[in-house]
């Protein structure tokens, strides 16, 4: 091996700094999700992690019905995993009405003229290591739209799958649904939505 080919490797990066999260980053937060500094989005999902901003979105069909949707299986953290229905990041100085408008649009083609609805319904705190892969210590957002039109064009790179539930069966009976592996994110969303 040559000097310029050990300097090469020398400078290659890590399989962490080659994943895509590497290059962005999320804001970190306190307890109450006042802003403290961004962070790099890996940083914040390794090791204990480190608290920042997230969102879930729980997108309805006007008939009871949640919009679930499996996420893709190359996803660093609860690949083929289920989501109700997109889960996210906003980026310093985005609100998470336009975080979730961005998401719904990149991850399900779901435009904004499909609902005038979206609204903040919850806010909680939580943590949850995922296998040996990382950790998800969040602030997190609920937020909650109803679909006039239910056209969706799924990013195959980023959902697996698509399936809708019936919301209150899924809460009052898990038992039923036990083959499908839910985010838990989205679980304590569900839980706390019907407390």
């Amino acid at each position: 091996m040559s000097a310029d080919d050990t300097a090469a490797d020398a400078a290659a990066p890590t399989s962490e700094e080659r994943h895509e999260n590497a290059r962005q980053h999320v804001v970190a937060v306190d307890a109450d999700d006042e802003e403290q500094d961004t962070v790099n989005r890996l940083d914040a999902h390794t090791g204990d992690g480190i608290r920042h901003r997230a969102f879930t979105t729980l997108v309805f069909d006007g008939d009871g019905n949640i919009l679930l949707a499996q996420r893709a299986p190359d996803k660093r953290l609860w690949g083929t995993w289920w989501d109700g229905t997109v889960a996210s990041h906003p980026v310093q100085g985005q609100t998470q009405e336009e975080a979730t408008r961005q998401r719904l649009d990149e991850e399900l083609g779901i435009s904004p003229d499909q609902y005038d609805d979206l609204r903040v319904t919850d806010r909680f705190e939580y943590k949850r290591y995922f296998e040996n892969a990382g950790v998800e210590h969040e602030v997190c957002a609920v937020l909650k739209v109803t679909l006039d039109d239910l056209s969706l064009n799924p990013d195959e790179e980023e959902v697996a799958g698509v399936m809708w539930v019936p919301y209150e069966r899924l809460h009052e009976h898990p038992e039923w649904y036990r083959q499908l592996r839910l985010c838990p994110w989205f679980e304590i969303a569900m839980r706390r939505d019907f407390e």
